[in-house]
């Protein structure tokens, strides 16, 4: 029996590795997320060895057979992982060989972990923005069917949190479902980047085998072979762009948690939660807690914290490969997982939410956020803006002092601060009036609201 730890590797040395050593260095619990992708490289690099002439018609049967019964086995809960074979790649080498014998070693030829680990993880990556991109999507169809409802739900827009102008709860969702368009574009276009295949860079400088990277190209979906052998192992820079894609996007999910968890409070009472989506408190029985839009908002440390782990991960490592690599993963991983958790919660929660009309309304009417139509009404009467801003600035002074909103004064008190001012007037200081005005493309009249849901549903169509 041999005294080396990986007998894949192991010819070189002469005394086994420190017990210590091999957890420190092993990766298989972590990478093993990563078996479809592994062997699905295989198969495509096995495939590409018989055309190439380097495996026989029947090595590559054998090959391809074998690893189709492993793949069941690891899904069937079967296969025993190994620390000591220290990664996902030579645990299915290793139970390959084992299963057919010597002509399991044969497929390694040509390749190296190098490239076949940068493979893998090209492959998982893509993957999973696909799952990605669907996610954003179910959210984006949730905001659009909540938006198209509440068109004509007038509510305070604020700017520094203070009360603006009145918009309407439609038109503020359509603000989210912009963001989330330019997320969905973010990740497609990182996809493309992904979509480089490694395979064929070998160790470092390509390898002296037949090998035909075009063909492995075609079988495993690639869009192109990297072109240089010494990049292919050794930049992860695809991983820190979807970290950095991953990053913005949770920063638009904590702007909206931000707004919920607002929204749902006494004190502004916007919205409510259904219950399955907040928690309770152990000692307050009154308490309903916005739990998921929190730990949604909370959750974005721990992406951007990964984005600059690789980016430090990565910062001065020469070329190429370097084992510093190995520590990608787990931030990777990690990123995925909490941004599709993320994702799926807000995409099952959002078609749920139920506005609380009265107290939008009731909010909108405080704050005298009609205050700019006031003024926009003097301007189209002839007065210059600076003076129309004067005017009404000291209209929203008397107001304060007196409690009354500009819609509550008689035209009477109006006039006292101009005479251009007639009844007229009272039609641009409703609410109804104001976000009916601001009717053009973009604008939050109840009508462009519809519009923006209807040219949103088609981008969706066209995905």
């Amino acid at each position: 029996m041999s005294n080396k730890t990986n007998q894949q590797w192991g010819g070189r040395f002469n005394e086994p590795t420190d017990a210590f050593v091999a957890r420190f260095t092993a990766s298989v619990e972590f990478d093993q997320r990563m078996y479809r992708q592994d062997i699905q490289g295989s198969v495509a690099h096995a495939t590409m060895l018989t055309e190439a002439g380097v495996l026989t018609t029947d090595e590559r049967d054998m090959i391809l057979q074998g690893l189709s019964e492993i793949q069941q086995d690891i899904e069937a809960g079967r296969f025993e992982w190994s620390i000591a074979l220290e990664d996902v790649h030579m645990n299915i080498e290793a139970a390959l060989t084992n299963k057919i014998g010597n002509t399991g070693k044969k497929l390694h030829t040509g390749r190296s972990r190098n490239d076949q680990v940068a493979t893998d993880i090209r492959l998982y990556l893509r993957d999973e923005i696909d799952l990605i991109l669907l996610e954003i999507t179910r959210l984006q169809q949730g905001l659009l069917g909540l938006a198209e409802q509440e068109a004509d739900t007038i509510m305070p827009g604020f700017t520094h949190l203070q009360t603006a102008q009145p918009v309407t709860f439609g038109h503020h969702l359509m603000a989210w479902f912009e963001m989330l368009s330019r997320d969905y574009e973010r990740f497609t276009d990182t996809r493309k980047r992904v979509n480089i295949m490694p395979l064929g860079a070998a160790a470092l400088a390509g390898t002296t085998y037949p090998i035909r990277r075009d063909i492995t190209c075609q079988l495993l979906g690639f869009d192109a072979p990297a072109e240089n052998s010494l990049d292919a192992v050794s930049d992860r820079d695809f991983a820190i762009e979807f970290c950095a894609a991953s990053s913005v996007l949770m920063m638009h999910m904590t702007r909206m948690s931000e707004e919920l968890v607002l929204w749902t409070s006494a004190q502004f009472n916007f919205i409510n939660l259904p219950d399955r989506f907040c928690t309770g408190s152990s000692i307050m029985p009154q308490k309903k807690n916005p739990d998921v839009p929190e730990l949604v908002r909370g959750k974005s440390g721990r992406v951007y914290g990964h984005l600059f782990s690789l980016l430090t991960l990565m910062k001065s490592q020469p070329l190429a490969y370097n084992k510093d690599n190995q520590e990608d993963k787990e931030p990777l991983f990690d990123t995925i997982d909490t941004l599709k958790g993320c994702l799926r919660a807000y995409a099952d929660m959002v078609p749920a939410l139920e506005s609380r009309k009265e107290y939008m309304r009731e909010a909108a009417l405080r704050g005298f956020s009609t205050a700019t139509d006031l003024a926009d009404y003097l301007v189209r009467q002839g007065m210059p803006f600076r003076d129309a801003h004067e005017v009404v600035g000291k209209s929203v002074a008397y107001g304060i002092n007196t409690g009354k909103d500009l819609g509550e004064m008689s035209l009477a008190e109006l006039q006292t601060f101009s005479d251009t001012i007639a009844d007229d007037v009272f039609e641009v200081l409703t609410l109804e009036g104001s976000v009916a005005a601001r009717n053009h493309l973009g604008g939050t009249a109840p009508n462009q609201v519809r519009a923006a849901v209807a040219r949103g549903q088609e981008k969706l169509k066209q995905r």
